[in-house]
């Protein structure tokens, strides 16, 4: 699904860029263009990044320290 129609970012793009360790919005920016123009997607965008990263961070190992 296209998350923003102004670069044509869609939500696959957001959650692979999160597999790669962008974790902040701007980062986001930065990669793919999303939301720089007319910002309309921002808040969709965001949702998407928060969601996959959280996605992402979950999937790590647990690793115990003695």
């Amino acid at each position: 699904m296209y998350i923003c129609m102004c670069n044509a970012v869609t939500d696959g793009d957001i959650r692979r860029a999160a597999s790669e360790g962008v974790h902040q919005f701007a980062e986001l920016q930065a990669r793919t263009g999303c939301s720089d123009c007319c910002g309309c997607c921002e808040q969709e965008a965001r949702a998407t990044l928060d969601k996959a990263v959280q996605q992402v961070l979950s999937s790590l190992p647990v690793v115990a320290i003695a």
